[in-house]
Order: structure tokens, then sequence, then C-alpha cells
């Protein structure tokens, strides 16, 4: 291993070196001010990075363009404090988000600053296998407890996916497709069964904006289960398709109005479980939304409505071994949100009220051979009022507080409150140096399953409780080094748990702590070395929630020696895992079973051609053809290679 690293190594010197003296005086790097960086997930409104004491890490457009070929999934795994359970596995088995040592259930997910969730699934996650790379604008991840702005289940992380909007030109577009391999580090031939294609249309018509934008997917060539006998298992096919239709229109300078109508669906072939193969089992799922965003902007703030639906349909045939049948499961998952938001500015922007009413109905629908669960019971309904403060003094402190009741017509009623500073203790031409620190509490309201199933449901569940303590600093100097870390403790009361004594779901509790380490160094100017780092201590395992690596080290190299080239080499070392074996599935029934750590090295590379129209990319995935246990009993991607076109115009 250490010879192939050393070849890999060499290589890429060897390119750059060739390259260098030809290219450098074409080569200006963009001058990197992240502190100037503007976020919206902070305060749901435009807020320099400068000016909030919480953890927000961006993925910008530049970044997913240098990331193209893979998903969204893959992208937000080498972000600092995530690990996705399951990011190398099949693409028919769903992933895990887990940031700071939190569970998926811990995370809110945004599309446009409207959360989505699935309401017919256990822990109401949404499937980001739903989201398509090439709709996404940027990416903004808010570290910490976020309930305040955010509501019920913004414990650990928000991560809000901003998608696309109109060019301001009459019309222009996009096409892009890219094939690739499939292979296990075992098992190959998989031929290119790794196909993707989008096509994009957008533009503006006088006060008119549109886009729309049509994504297909398919994978085959891999086994979801993971064969520990001679046998060979049939392949797990995935094929999703993404639409995507916005449209704006400015009424005048003061009010505009953007709708939008969203339409994804995948289906899929899934095994028995951990090594054990099925050639009957399939599932499919789709999500339907659709929204509303009226926004008027006055002299001393703005005030918009964010109103959406939400339908997730899942279904499966799965074969039951007991009764010798292929059984059916429906499952029908409904959301309504409506969140009136406004910001006030007092003094010249240096003080902001931001105030807002949200409204959410959900409902769940599931019938099953053994038990229904049926919308007009298993619903609930919120109400919350929400408050927050912005500070924005000269002399570089900014402070935010502010506060939230949830109104829940099943569990009665809970607040959460938070507040941060950042202190610029110097900022000028060649450094900067930002301190930070915020404490701030969450909570995560039961699910319909978890308050109503009948056989694990429990109405006296309470909901789940996190607070979460961070401080750190961010440095900058000149265009040579960026670096940030941060300290982090969270707490969690009445955590939501199966608890096994009693067979329902429970409140239990977990705590952690850990700290994240980020660093971005040019030591010269075709040469980018990114490096994080994240340890997380935790008191608790979750049965198989878990696979929570205490430690995780991401480096890569990003050469821009060629002027239109951009090359990537990335390193990725996963530590120890372990999940507790309730059943005895893989040991002793009761005790830990541990998963050794991994590491996987992957290329990237894309070259620009007349003016940008042209970008061809490419690259390779675990380049060494480590073979480990992503999942246990599941199958894990080996030595991968993927191509691809994209054509602008």
């Amino acid at each position: 291993m250490k010879k192939q690293l050393l070849i890999v190594g060499v290589l890429a010197c060897s390119f750059a070196s060739t390259n260098l003296f030809a290219q450098k005086k074409e080569l200006q790097k963009e001058k990197v001010e992240t502190l100037d960086e503007v976020v919206v997930t902070a305060t749901k409104f435009n807020l320099k990075k400068e000016n909030t004491g919480k953890v927000i890490q961006k993925i910008t457009q530049k970044e997913l363009q240098q990331n193209a070929g893979k998903n969204v999934i893959e992208i937000l795994n080498n972000v600092v404090g995530i690990d996705v359970r399951g990011v190398n596995s099949n693409a028919s088995e769903p992933r895990s988000i887990n940031i700071r040592g939190g569970r998926n259930r811990q995370v809110l997910v945004l599309i446009d600053g409207v959360p989505v969730t699935d309401q017919s699934a256990i822990n109401q996650q949404f499937d980001l296998r739903l989201l398509a790379v090439s709709q996404i604008e940027s990416i903004e991840i808010l570290k910490g407890a976020s309930s305040t702005l955010y509501g019920s289940g913004a414990a650990t992380a928000v991560i809000n996916v901003v998608l696309k909007k109109a060019s301001e030109d009459k019309i222009s577009g996009s096409f892009e497709t890219s094939f690739g391999t499939n292979n296990t580090a075992n098992v190959t031939g998989s031929g290119f069964s790794d196909n993707n294609q989008n096509v994009s249309l957008n533009g503006t018509l006088g006060k008119l904006n549109f886009l729309g934008s049509f994504s297909i997917t398919g994978t085959d060539g891999m086994s979801a289960a993971k064969s520990n006998t001679n046998a060979v298992y049939e392949n797990d096919s995935f094929y999703s398709k993404n639409a995507l239709v916005k449209l704006g229109y400015a009424v005048n300078d003061k009010l505009s109005i953007e709708t939008f109508l969203n339409y994804d669906n995948f289906d899929y072939d899934f095994d028995t479980g951990a090594f054990s193969d099925s050639d009957v089992n399939t599932g499919d799922q789709e999500q339907f939304r659709v929204g509303l965003k009226p926004k008027y902007t006055y002299n001393k703030g703005e005030v918009y409505l964010l109103a959406s639906a939400n339908v997730v349909e899942r279904n499966l045939k799965q074969f039951n071994s007991y009764g010798g049948t292929l059984d059916s499961y429906e499952f029908v998952g409904r959301s309504v949100n409506l969140d009136l938001v406004n910001r006030y500015d007092f003094k010249d922007a240096k003080i902001q009220l931001i105030t807002g009413l949200n409204y959410q109905i959900h409902s769940n629908n599931t019938v099953t051979p053994f038990a229904e669960i049926k919308k007009g019971i298993a619903n609930f309904n919120t109400v919350d009022p929400y408050a927050s403060v912005v500070y924005i003094s000269d002399f570089g402190l900014s402070a935010n507080v502010g506060g939230r009741l949830n109104i829940h017509n099943v569990y009665g009623n809970h607040a959460v409150y938070d507040g941060n500073l950042a202190y610029l203790a110097f900022k000028n031409e060649s450094a900067s140096l930002k301190l930070l620190t915020s404490y701030s509490t969450a909570f995560i309201t039961p699910s319909l399953y978890q308050l109503y199933d009948g056989f694990y449901g429990n109405l006296d569940l309470k909901p789940e409780s996190n607070e979460t303590f961070e401080a750190g600093f961010e440095v900058n100097y000149r265009d040579f080094i960026q670096f940030d870390a941060v300290y982090f403790n969270r707490v969690e009361e009445d955590a939501i748990i199966y608890d096994n004594a009693t067979s329902k779901y429970g409140n239990g509790s977990s705590d952690a702590n850990g700290f994240e380490v980020n660093t971005h160094i040019t030591p010269v100017d075709f040469l980018t070395i990114n490096a994080s780092y994240t340890y997380v201590d935790k008191d608790k395992t979750e049965d198989f929630n878990d696979y929570i690596p205490a430690n995780k080290f991401v480096a890569g190299l990003d050469f821009n020696v060629l002027k239109n080239a951009f090359l990537n080499i990335t390193y990725k070392n996963v530590g120890d895992r372990s999940i507790y074996d309730r059943y005895g599935s893989f040991g002793t029934a009761g005790e830990d079973v541990s998963l050794a750590s991994y590491q996987v090295l992957d290329f990237a590379a894309n070259y620009k051609l007349l003016e940008d129209t042209v970008t061809l990319f490419g690259g390779v995935s675990n380049i060494l053809n480590e073979d480990y246990d992503d999942i246990l009993g599941f199958s894990t991607r080996g030595r991968n290679v993927k191509l691809g076109v994209r054509l602008q115009f």
C-alpha cells in the first residue's frame, strides 16, 4: 500500500513540476476571504460569515463543479464533522448522515429554506438520494442546535440545499452525461453500469424568470448484500428521475414571487439483510413538492412567506420467509409548512429583529400485512412563534440571541433558545482572527410512527431535547492559510430510542463531545492543501444506528497547474466503529461488534474547453481497491472509474 501511495504522489508531483513554469504567469489565484463570505442559514437572511458565532461550512457552486460526477452524499462526506453511514455501499441501500456523533434524526434538511421530512419513516428523516447535484447552486451546513430558527430536528446540524436560480440571459442551458463502473473490491466486471444524464434550461424574459431541470440515473452491477461464502449474489439495481421547475416574477422593485415544483422518484432492488441475498425484494419511492414564496422589501427590512406542501410515497415488496409469501408495504407521508418571516433593521442595520410564525401539519398512512396506521389518527400539527435579535457592532463584536415556543397538539408546549457571540479580534489586508462561541438548544418531535405504531408506538413519548456548547476560532493569513478549530459538547435529554425492555419506543439519554479542525493551505499558486480532522467521544451507542467513528481524517490536494484544468487527490481515514448487536446476528447477543478502520484514496479531474462551454471530467474512486466494511454484512464499492462531459450554452 505504501508503494502505491508513493507512485501516486510521484506522478502528481511530476505532472505539476513539468507544467508549472509554462502556466504560472497565467494563473491568478482568487483571493479567498472566508470571513466576507455571505451565508443565509445563520439567520434566514444574507449575513456575512464574520458576523455569526455559529459554525458554518459552505459548499460553493465552484466546488460542486469540481466534484462533477459525485452525488450529494459523497460530497457531504468530505465535510469536517460529517460521516455518512453507507456512503460507499450499493446505491439501493439507504444512507445515514451522522454529524458530530449524532444520528440521522438529529439533522434537519432544508431545500431553499423549506424543511423536508418523510413522515412515513420511523425517524422522519429525508432521503438525500432524492437530490440531484445538477440542480444545486450551493450547500450550507449550520452546525450545532438550531431549533430556534428551524424547529424540530435541528439538533446537530441544518443542511440547507440552495437550488439554482435562473440566468439573467434570455435563455441558457446545459447538458451533462457520465458513465462509470460499479464494482466491489472482489467482484469486478460490472461494465459501465453507473449512468447519469441531466438537461437544464433557464433564463429571464422581462420580469419573468424560469428554470427547468431533469435528471436520470441508473446504477447496476453490484449486490447490496455481501456474500460471506462462495455463493454469487444477484445484482441490485437503482434507477432515479429528478425534475424541477422554478418560476419567478418581479412585480416591482419591492415585491417578487417565486414558485417551485419538484418531483423525484427512484426504484430499487434490495436484499433480505446482512449476508443474505434476495432476488424478489423491490421498492420504490417518490416525492412531490410544491411551494410559493412571495417576498416584500420595505425601507427598514424584508418580509416573506414560505408556503410548501410535500408528499412522500414508499412501496415495498418483501419476501416473508415464515409464510412463504411476497408481502406488500405501503407508506405515505404528507406535510404542509407555512413560515412567515420578517426582518426589521434598527440603527443602520446594527440591530436586526427577526420574527416568525411557523405552522406545520403532518400525517402518516401506513398499510402492512401486520398493522395499519391511519392518517385520520396518525397526524399532528405545530404552531411555533419565534424571534431572534442580531447585533453587529463597529468594533468587531457580533451577537445573536433568540427563542422559540413549540406548541404541539399531542405533547403540549416546549421552549428552546440560543445565543452566540463572534469577535473579530483583528482584520486587515494580510490577516484576520475571529473568536466564536455559542450555546443553543434543540428539540425533536416524536415521529408519527413512534407515536402511533400498533406494536412499537408510545403516545407518552416526550420530545427529545439537545443542548450544544461550542467555542473556537478562525484564522486567515493572506492567501496562504485558513485555519479553524472548534470544540463542541452536546447533552441529550429524553433521547427517543427503542427500548429493549418494553419493545416500544421510549426516552433515554446520550451525550457527546469532541472537536473539529479544518485547514486550507496554498503554498504556491497552483496547489491547495485541504485537511480536516474530527474527534467524537460518545458515552452510549444506540443499536444498529451507530457506526459512528471516534476519529476521521480527510486530506486533499487541489492542482490548478493548467489554466483550464483541475486535479484533486483525496485521502480519507475513518476510524474504528461499533454497533450494538441486540439479537446476536453477528456474534453474542447484547454485545458490541467492532468494525476495523479503513482508508480510501480518490482521484478526480476536469478540463474546460471553448471558454468553459465544454467540461470533460473523470475520476477513480478507491484507487487502492481497499476491501472494508462500510455497513456490516453489505457490499462496499471497490476501485471504480467514472467519465463524463458537460455542455454549457
